[in-house]
């Protein structure tokens, strides 16, 4: 299959920059399957139900959330209704929705998506994200209840999501980090057939500070105080992600390319 993962949304420009161009990438690229992650789609904080029905529309199969899930309360309830949504396994034991699901694509073949929030320099103390992704992992082995696994590790720290990519070598097609907005340069393939990248980065301006305008974080960062609301910036954004090309019979990665498309980072396609 070929497998496309979207980095963290943000903002308008990061929703236009996927809304503008993913369904024509679909076509180009023969895309079986695309994750996007959505979580600061909506004013950088969250995701509304509003605007994960124009991701999903726009040609996503899966939306993935984060630490910043139910920022938006439209979130609670929209998210029993609306299963191509995933919060984090392990964000808390009474939340709304779920945190993996298996997808049928083209021919019956089935897609494992999973997602779990880190621990390491995360402002909540989340449950183990190690024990809830082998969980999920083990109840569906590639080559045979799967055909691909796509785990989507929500994270601050690249050691720890370099250990989750270790962990699940050879039962998962893709480990991919989110949530620093920074997209790391280090993607391959694991010694067990495992596609890995610490962080996709985001899909947004990068002409700001992970995504915000840079005034005011710069002010916060110069002063120790703060003045104004973060605002996302506004200007052209870089689609930022990973493409992986996997074999249907074991699961296995066999292709793995890091993708900047738009905005200013230099371009990188499959």
């Amino acid at each position: 299959m070929r497998l496309l993962f979207l980095g963290d949304v943000m903002g308008r420009a990061g929703r236009a920059a996927v809304t503008g161009r993913l369904k024509a990438l679909r076509a180009d690229w023969g895309l079986d399957f695309v994750v996007v992650n959505g979580e600061n789609a909506t004013s950088g904080a969250g995701l509304s139900p509003e605007h994960a029905r124009l991701l999903l529309d726009a040609g996503a199969d899966c939306l993935t959330l984060g630490d910043h899930a139910f920022d938006q309360k439209g979130m609670l309830s929209f998210i029993e209704s609306e299963p191509r949504i995933l919060r984090p396994l392990n964000f808390a034991k009474l939340a709304p929705g779920k945190g993996a699901r298996v997808f049928t694509v083209a021919g019956g073949r089935k897609v494992l998506v999973a997602q779990a929030l880190g621990q390491v320099f995360m402002k909540r103390p989340f449950e183990d994200p190690f024990s809830a992704i082998d969980t999920v992992l083990r109840a569906h082995p590639l080559g045979g209840a799967v055909q691909a696994a796509i785990v989507d590790f929500h994270a601050e720290a690249t050691s720890e999501k370099m250990g989750m990519g270790h962990w699940c070598d050879g039962r998962a097609s893709l480990v991919v980090g989110t949530h620093t907005h920074v997209p790391t340069g280090d993607a391959q393939l694991l010694l067990g057939g495992t596609g890995y990248l610490s962080d996709a980065g985001m899909c947004g301006d990068y002409n700001s500070v992970i995504g915000m305008e840079k005034l005011e974080p710069m002010r916060r960062f110069v002063t120790g105080m703060a003045k104004d609301r973060f605002t996302p910036a506004a200007g052209e954004a870089t689609l930022s992600g990973v493409f992986v090309e996997t074999d249907d019979r074991t699961g296995h990665a066999q292709k793995i390319r890091m993708i900047r498309l738009g905005g200013r980072l230099e371009q990188s396609t499959p």
